[in-house]
């Protein structure tokens, strides 16, 4: 079995293939030359991220492809039901990364309410010069302890995320379609830990009585922040996505910014990638991430070995 792991794998995902008897090419192939590189080279196996798209013009013109990867959660880069309606096995790993998102979203939401982002543009800037008038702006911190999170989309991730919410002591309501409660296990460093059940509200709780929203859904096919949800919010909101892009109306969230009804907003996802739009990149109450929810060495090592345990696995049962 030979596999192209397009958009790389971790030393470790390739350790363990190898010692599988299977070969891993880590070359990336441009979208446009993919269909040739596989079929020249024999692929069986094509493991992505969220780079390579995976549609039907691939799954056609590859007859030889067996299996799809995807390291990651979020497979809307690849046409899964057409990919398995061919005999195609597609495959991802949606608990290897869930714990660093969640981080993420706590880094945006510290850095927001003690305007971190802001500081770090300003301070190399005018630290010396302005130094006392920057304390300032920045003077008036508040503190997420005692605060409301609203997780809209509770499935691994907002769970990770509602996890240290609660350790760090706020108030965690969530909504989701799919979802009526979880208990949520709170995990302390020697063993001992707290459960929590956490029955899920509508949509428009959240967006009243949050004081600060986290989005952990899919791509969409329209949005699921908007002018009306921004509307109904509490004055001062703090709100991130670290989820896909497109699921905030992002003309809408700079709307929201200016007129004060959005204290301030995290994203690590967004609308136009990978080239967002200037509104959002120069808005100084936007803390900004290239999309690297995912990108640590801890996940990336876990999604390599959980993509190389998957995928040895499918051999086994097709040699068995």
């Amino acid at each position: 079995m030979k596999i192209l792991a397009n958009d790389g794998i971790s030393q470790s995902g390739i350790d363990a293939l190898k010692a599988a008897g299977i070969e891993v090419i880590t070359t990336t192939v441009a979208q446009e030359q993919l269909v040739n590189y596989i079929n020249e080279h024999h692929i069986d196996v094509l493991l992505v991220r969220s780079a390579t798209m995976v549609r039907k013009d691939i799954i056609d013109e590859c007859p030889g492809l067996k299996v799809i990867g995807r390291g990651g959660v979020g497979m809307d880069n690849i046409d899964v039901d057409y990919a398995r309606s061919k005999g195609l096995q597609v495959i991802n790993t949606p608990a290897a990364s869930s714990q660093s998102v969640a981080e993420l979203v706590f880094a945006h939401l510290f850095g927001g309410v003690r305007f971190l982002h802001d500081a770090n543009r300003n301070m190399p800037l005018d630290g010396d010069s302005k130094f006392n008038a920057l304390k300032k702006n920045y003077a008036k911190g508040t503190e997420l302890r005692g605060k409301t999170l609203g997780v809209v989309g509770f499935g691994r991730i907002g769970r990770e995320v509602a996890k240290i919410a609660l350790g760090v002591g706020m108030k965690v309501i969530a909504s989701d379609m799919f979802v009526d409660k979880a208990t949520i296990k709170v995990d302390f460093f020697d063993g001992q830990f707290v459960d929590f059940e956490i029955s899920t509200v509508p949509m428009e709780d959240i967006l009243k009585q949050s004081d600060f929203i986290t989005l952990h859904v899919p791509a969409q096919e329209g949005y699921v922040i908007g002018t009306k949800e921004f509307d109904q919010m509490k004055n001062g909101v703090g709100i991130v996505n670290a989820a896909r892009g497109g699921v905030i109306d992002e003309v809408a969230l700079v709307q929201a910014l200016e007129n004060g009804k959005v204290a301030f907003a995290g994203l690590d996802t967004f609308e136009s990638e990978p080239t967002p739009a200037i509104q959002v990149l120069m808005n100084g109450r936007i803390s900004l991430t290239p999309h690297i929810g995912a990108a640590t060495n801890e996940a990336q090592d876990r999604i390599g070995t959980e993509l190389a345990s998957q995928i040895i696995s499918i051999l086994k049962s097709e040699t068995a």
